[in-house]
Order: C-alpha cells, then sequence, then structure tokens
C-alpha cells in the first residue's frame, strides 16, 4: 500500500487535466497537466470475456529467491519491468503485458516475495520485507535475466520498490513509472500521527501490528484483500473470477510472514536486517529521482494526496511529466490498463534515444 504520510494530504479528487499521449486503436484518454479538458477519462473496464492470462509462468533463482514470472514481447526488445503491490498480483498487467509486447517491449512481470510462485531457496533465510531488500530482489532478477536497463513501473509496494531501484540504482533504470508519486518509506517520519480520519484508512495496518491481526491474515487473506479492494477502488466492477485469480497468490507459504513484516517494519515495530542499514539511511533522506519520470493519480484512489501531484513535484528532478486519471483507484494498471501503457511508453520516450 501507499506511504501513510502522503495519506494524510487526502482531499479527494486532483485537478482537471488533459489526455495523454495517443494509443493506436483505442478511444481512452486520462487527465493531465495540460491539453484538451474535455477529454475522455480513462476508462474502469469490467474485465473481458474469458479473462485473459499471461500462460505458462517461468521462474528463475535469482539472489535469495526462485522467482516466478511472466514473460511477454520478444526476447531482445527494450525492457520493461512491471511490479505488483498488496493485496495483488502479477494479474494487475495482464492486460497492460500485451499492449507493451505488441509495441515491442520485451515485458517481465514478477511476483514480489511471499507471493505467487516466488520462493525462498532457502527455509532459513530470514522472511524479511524491509523496503531496500524487495527492491534488490528484482535488482537480481536483472541480473539473473541479464537486462542491463529497464524500464520500471508499479503502483503500490511496486512503486515504492521501483522508486528504490531508481535512487540506489539508477544505471539499471532507463525511466520510472510510478502510481502515487514518491513513496519511499521515512520510518521516522512515520512514527507521528496523522489526523484521525487518515488514521482511519490504515486500520489494516494498526490490525497487522498486533497477533490478533497475524491470525486475521492467516485465516482471512482472501476476505480481507477482497476489502482492501473495495475500498481502494470504488468505481471498479470487478468479478469473483478475477479476484480468485489473484487471491491464489495469497497461498504462498511466505506470504503472511512477508505481509505483517512489511508492515510492522514500516512502522519501527519490526527489526529489518542490519547488512542493509547503510542503504535505509540513505533512503530515509529522501533523495530524489534523476531518471526520467511519469508519475501517476487514480482520482478514485482513497490514498491519492491532494495536488495534482504536487505534494511530491519536488522528489523527481529529471525529465518529468504527471498524469491524474479520473476514473482509475488505487490499482491504476487493471483498472486502466491503457492509460498505464501509455504511460510506460511516455516515460520510455522522456528517456530518449
Amino acid at each position: 500500500m501507499v506511504d501513510r504520510r502522503n495519506f494524510g494530504k487526502i482531499v479527494g479528487a486532483g485537478a482537471a487535466g488533459a489526455s495523454l499521449i495517443g494509443w493506436p486503436g483505442t478511444g481512452a484518454a486520462a487527465d493531465g497537466a495540460a491539453g484538451d479538458p474535455t477529454a475522455t477519462p480513462a476508462p474502469s473496464p469490467a474485465p473481458p470475456p474469458g479473462h485473459a492470462s499471461f500462460g505458462p509462468l517461468r521462474r528463475i533463482d535469482a539472489g535469495e529467491l526462485s522467482i516466478g514470472y511472466a514473460e511477454a514481447g520478444p526476447v531482445h526488445g527494450p525492457p520493461v519491468v512491471l511490479l505488483h503491490g498488496w493485496p495483488y498480483d502479477i494479474h494487475s498487467f495482464v492486460e497492460v503485458a500485451p499492449l507493451l509486447a505488441a509495441r515491442g517491449h520485451r515485458v517481465i512481470v514478477p511476483y514480489l516475495r511471499g507471493h505467487g510462485t516466488t520462493r525462498f531457496r532457502s527455509a532459513h533465510t530470514f522472511r524479511n520485507a524491509q523496503q531496500s531488500v524487495v527492491a534488490l530482489d528484482i535488482v537480481a532478477l536483472m541480473d539473473a535475466l541479464k537486462i542491463e536497463k529497464a524500464v520500471l513501473a508499479g503502483f503500490d509496494w511496486g512503486a515504492r520498490t521501483a522508486d528504490i531501484i531508481a535512487v540506489l540504482r539508477p544505471e539499471r533504470c532507463r525511466a520510472l513509472v510510478s502510481v502515487g508519486g514518491y513513496l519511499i518509506t521515512d520510518r521516522e517520519r512515520n512514527r507521528l500521527p496523522l489526523p484521525p480520519r487518515a488514521e482511519w484508512a490504515w486500520w489494516y495496518q494498526f490490525y497487522f501490528a498486533t497477533e490478533r491481526g497475524r491470525l486475521g491474515l492467516q485465516e482471512h487473506r482472501a476476505d480481507l484483500a477482497r476489502l482492501v479492494w473495495t475500498f481502494n477502488s470504488p468505481t471498479w466492477h470487478y468479478d469473483d473470477a478475477t479476484f480468485d485469480r489473484t487471491a491464489k497468490a495469497f497461498d504462498n507459504p511466505d506470504y503472511v510472514a512477508i505481509v505483517i513484516h512489511n508492515y510492522r517494519w514500516r512502522l519501527g515495530l519490526a527489526q529489518g536486517d542490519p547488512r542493509y542499514d547503510r542503504l535505509e539511511r540513505q533512503l530515509a533522506a529522501g533523495p530524489a529521482v534523476a531518471v526520467p519520470t511519469v508519475t501517476l493519480d487514480g482520482r478514485r484512489d482513497p490514498f491519492t494526496p491532494a495536488g495534482d501531484g504536487s505534494s511530491y513535484r519536488d522528489r523527481f528532478s529529471g525529465p518529468y511529466a504527471h498524469r491524474s486519471l479520473a476514473d482509475a483507484g488505487h490499482n491504476v494498471p487493471q483498472e486502466a490498463p491503457e492509460a498505464f501503457a501509455r504511460a510506460v511508453v511516455e516515460a520510455d520516450g522522456l528517456a530518449g534515444s
């Protein structure tokens, strides 16, 4: 989920805006910072008949993990890595991937640690979910796949992970698409209280801080995820088959341990691995992202900060564009796949040749 400090700035939808760059063969458009204010907003489509599929998944050893991932497009095409959040999985990108593959990109969509077919290679490895480690997983995956540099695009945990790679390993990130803007966590700031209404929306973080919450996630993982989906995306009319397809990713044997550690670590209630203390200090300083970036906000997302991206604009120092999607909630790539794919193409264009 998004960083709780940003949530305190919520006042609802952002400013009116403009259409994104054109997408061949579609009529979807999104609101942005300039252009035609009468443009049709990005749709929140129901899943298509038959429910799209990635087909057979792949797996590769990468660092501490054996990472399960989907792949689409030509193997020698310019790489794009798409990163999901919680409580979601790779199927957030099941309609984005073929759009990018059709434009010649090699598209990699991995399960994050604790999700889907990704597994720890050793039973003795600390089930750590601090932010720097999740990012290093993706760098290790790129190493294993011999991908030197890629466009990184994600939402929720995935946006945070992409942001972190962009600042810690900018030579590996050609361009960035980050839903929700700048999501790198500063644990010291996270100790400060938010207005009560903002704290209320983070109920699951407080729940997960308790043993009762851990047991609740263990026993009711699907019901809890469905509740979060409905709150996060109030205008997205997904069906049972769409949810059930993703809920299978929560059967991972390390799912509960990873989710609980991630949220407890963010609140300073669980320790990380001391080997990564230096990286976490670097991230806590709030370093700016210098790589070309497109940020996206879903106006129906209850975690979208006010100001049409202004609250985090100063955290992006390179070529930059911001787009606001009128009818999308938190799960932007699944609710508005064409708009998300256009953002990836736009970010790649900002990076130039």
